[in-house]
């Protein structure tokens, strides 16, 4: 993924958003036989407030993947949609496509057995918490001999980046009048190929922008001596 400064992002507790709030992800590494990748959810680790994840892989794509040997890339995925160049003021324009996405690498540690049960736990009360009737993995009909059963085709993982690379492209070298055009067009439904969630995306990034440029501002300000007025100049004479 190509960077530009302009729509980089650091923020730890906005990476981490970004992470929680889109758990399916892309596991990509250099195998044997060239690059591969594979699909699976992966959560942030509870007990910790950097960007570390945990999840894990279906046998036998842990040999694939080279898992714990081998650096893995794990890619995150956030709101993404189509911008129609109808959207800005009338003059020469190109359509452009608006997303965020984050990409953590490093090599992974593999979990003992007790550690990837508490993953596989971890991952399905996730999901089922929002369903009106839960089944969580260890509630009957599943048992002990099951839930381990299941464990022993599996394996999991911890990965502590080494790299991140994050970026929020959504229109922030836009002017403010075409970004909040952009927004509610995304908004009335107005492009068959964005995510629903892309406008409040948007939104939030660019209230950052705007705050952030409002903030400077003021320090400009109060850092630059006021000129004197004229008629100030004139009592004094």
């Amino acid at each position: 993924m190509r960077q530009n400064p302009s729509f980089a992002m650091t923020d730890v507790g906005e990476l981490r958003r970004i992470i929680d709030e889109n758990p399916w992800m892309t596991l990509v590494s250099h195998g044997d036989d060239g690059l591969v990748a594979s699909h699976y959810a992966v959560l942030l680790e509870e007990d910790r407030d950097d960007l570390t994840i945990v999840g894990h892989v279906g046998k036998p794509d842990d040999a694939i993947h080279g898992l714990g040997e081998r650096e893995l890339l794990v890619i995150a995925q956030g709101p993404h949609g189509y911008v129609s160049p109808g959207w800005y003021a009338p003059g020469p324009n190109v359509p452009t496509w608006n997303y965020v996405a984050v990409h953590l690498s490093g090599i992974p540690e593999v979990l003992s057995a007790e550690e990837n049960l508490r993953v596989l736990d971890r991952l399905v009360a996730r999901f089922e918490s929002a369903l009106p009737h839960p089944r969580l993995m260890w509630q009957a009909p599943n048992d002990e001999e099951f839930v381990r059963r299941l464990e022993r085709g599996t394996v999991g993982f911890r990965l502590t980046p080494t790299k991140v690379m994050a970026k929020r492209k959504l229109s922030q070298n836009k002017p403010d009048e075409t970004v909040d055009e952009v927004i509610r067009q995304l908004a009335a439904g107005q492009s068959p190929y964005a995510d629903p969630r892309l406008p409040g995306e948007m939104q939030r990034a660019h209230d950052a922008v705007r705050a952030a440029r409002g903030s400077q501002l003021r320090l400009n300000e109060q850092s630059d001596p006021a000129e004197p007025r004229a008629a100030a100049v004139e009592e004094q004479l």
